[in-house]
């Protein structure tokens, strides 16, 4: 029983050093192609650029609300058009502060 214990030991060490290797390997290829992309997120997005990818945002949101409220919604227009604002102020200040 004794030995068992060992081979299912070595096996394990043998993946493990295995894992790592490939880590690192996967590492070595692609840490290249990240530091131009890390360059290009410096320089951010303003509130300009910001603006109609919330507005998209905002627009496809309540079309799927749309679909989802089903006959409520001629009662939850209104309402609809009001957060539609509040939606869209939110969603692009937070598109040009994480972006």
């Amino acid at each position: 029983m004794g030995a068992n214990n060992q081979t299912d030991l070595k096996l394990l060490g043998v993946a493990i050093l295995i894992a790592v290797l490939l880590l690192v390997a996967v590492v070595a290829v692609f840490l290249p192609a990240v530091v131009p992309a890390l360059g290009a997120m410096d320089e951010g997005m303003g509130v300009k650029a910001a603006v109609p990818w919330g507005f998209g945002l905002t627009v496809g949101l309540f079309i799927v609300f749309a679909i989802v409220a089903g006959d409520g919604l001629i009662g939850e227009l209104q309402f609809m058009l009001g957060s539609f604002f509040a939606f869209f102020l939110i969603l692009t200040l937070l598109i040009a502060w994480v972006f």
